[in-house]
Parts: structure tokens; C-alpha cells; sequence
């Protein structure tokens, strides 16, 4: 059954978020503040398919228990809620390791768009772990899909699953200008339902994992005004 942790500190957000998902067929957990949530996925971590963190909680924040997640598992999808809307915000939030970012207040058509959106891509991506075993080679990077990490020399990469399908997808088309559209649907599937931002932040994200100087990248090219590329 689809699993989803929920963290947030109002009883009463907590129990509207908890009632419609149980009526789409989740089975919730509840967290009442940032510990509590760090113990519960800590105890079950590996059942749980999404974690949905409000930013601002007691005791640990939804950033803090983010990363706490993002050390132990990226096989997890995160979603923050938050009533701070700005841009700079969001980015931070995907910044520190979420898969998506949804801003208060929010209809419950909207939380299950988004919530089933990021369920899809996290059971796709486990099917596909579980499956194979092969790897990709890209000039001195190797990917694995087995261990899903990339590899350079005997340097392990450790990458989220957003980032390792980024990658994978440029692995498959080295040379090809990609769009930010493009990516979004080859990476995030044509329902994705949130801020086409979140390219950009992971983009950002993986160069620091794979680049000697991610200020003046090497292979993951930005094409000014048409998208991104992988030079190998």
C-alpha cells in the first residue's frame, strides 16, 4: 500500500491532510513536530514512499528533517509545505533536497496532483532499481543503475533519484540539447504539476556533485536560452 509520512505541527492541517489522502487510498502516519517525524521515518524508513514536512515545526524544522532523510535515503519522495511563497524560498527547499514544493494555502485537488505525482516517479524508479543491474558509461563517468550512483574513477557519486534520472537521461543523448520542458516531462512525467524551477535547482545541485568547478561547469553545458547539455 502507498505509505506517506505527514509532519506537521497544526492538529487541524494535520488531520485535513491526513483524512483525504486515507480517502485516496494512503496509509498515513502523523508527526506532530520535526523529532517526531526523524524518529518515525527513522523506525520505517523503508516503507515509507513519501514524507510530506511542514517547513516551520517544533523541536526540528522541516529543513532539518529533510536532510536527516536525504542522509539516510534517497529513495524517498520529500514534499514541503510551507506558507512562505516567494521564489527564493521554493528554491531553497529544493535546494536542500525536496522533490517538490507546495505553498499554503492549498485545495486538496492540488495536495493529491502533486502528492501522486511524486508517488509515481519514486515506485517507477524502484521498479527500474530493482530490475536492473546494468551501467552506462559516459566518457570518465560510469552510472550504475544497480547502485544507482554514478562513478568517477573510483570516486562514488552519491546522488537523490531526481538527480540520478537527470543524469541518466543526458547519459542517454550526450551531445543533445535538452530543454527545460523536455526534462521536466522525461524526468518528472507530463502530469508534474509544480514549479518548472525545480530544474534549474537540481541542475545547480548536480554540478556541485560533478563538476571540479561548478561555477564554470565542464560537462553539464548550460545552451543560453534553449536548455542544458552533457559534454563528455
Amino acid at each position: 500500500m502507498k505509505k506517506v509520512l505527514v509532519a506537521e505541527d497544526e492538529g487541524s492541517i494535520r488531520e485535513f491532510i491526513t483524512l483525504n489522502l486515507a480517502k485516496a487510498g494512503y496509509n498515513v502516519s502523523e508527526a506532530k513536530n520535526g523529532a517526531e517525524a526523524m524518529e518515525l521515518f527513522d523506525r520505517e524508513k523503508d516503507s515509507f514512499d513519501i514524507v510530506l514536512l511542514d517547513v516551520m515545526m517544533p523541536f526540528a524544522s522541516g529543513i532539518d528533517v529533510c536532510r536527516h532523510i536525504r542522509e539516510k535515503s534517497q529513495n524517498v519522495g520529500v514534499i514541503f509545505l510551507s506558507a512562505k511563497a516567494q521564489e527564493q524560498d521554493k528554491v531553497y527547499g529544493l535546494y536542500c533536497g525536496a522533490d517538490d514544493y507546495i505553498t499554503k494555502p492549498f485545495s486538496v485537488t492540488e495536495l493529491l496532483a502533486r502528492i501522486d505525482s511524486v508517488y509515481r516517479r519514486v515506485r517507477l524508479n524502484k521498479k527500474l532499481l530493482s530490475a536492473y543491474s546494468d551501467e552506462i558509461t559516459c566518457g570518465s563517468f560510469v552510472l550504475s543503475t544497480k547502485k544507482r550512483a554514478v562513478f568517477c574513477g573510483k570516486q562514488r557519486i552519491d546522488l537523490s533519484q531526481i538527480e540520478f534520472q537527470i543524469l541518466e537521461y543526458f547519459f542517454s543523448c550526450p551531445g543533445k540539447t535538452v530543454s527545460r520542458e523536455e526534462l521536466l516531462t522525461q524526468v518528472w512525467g507530463e502530469s508534474y504539476y509544480g514549479d518548472d524551477k525545480v530544474v534549474d535547482v537540481n541542475i545547480r545541485r548536480l554540478r556541485l556533485k560533478i563538476e571540479k568547478d561548478p561555477s564554470c561547469p565542464e560537462h553539464l553545458i548550460t545552451v543560453w536560452g534553449k536548455g542544458y547539455k552533457w559534454d563528455d
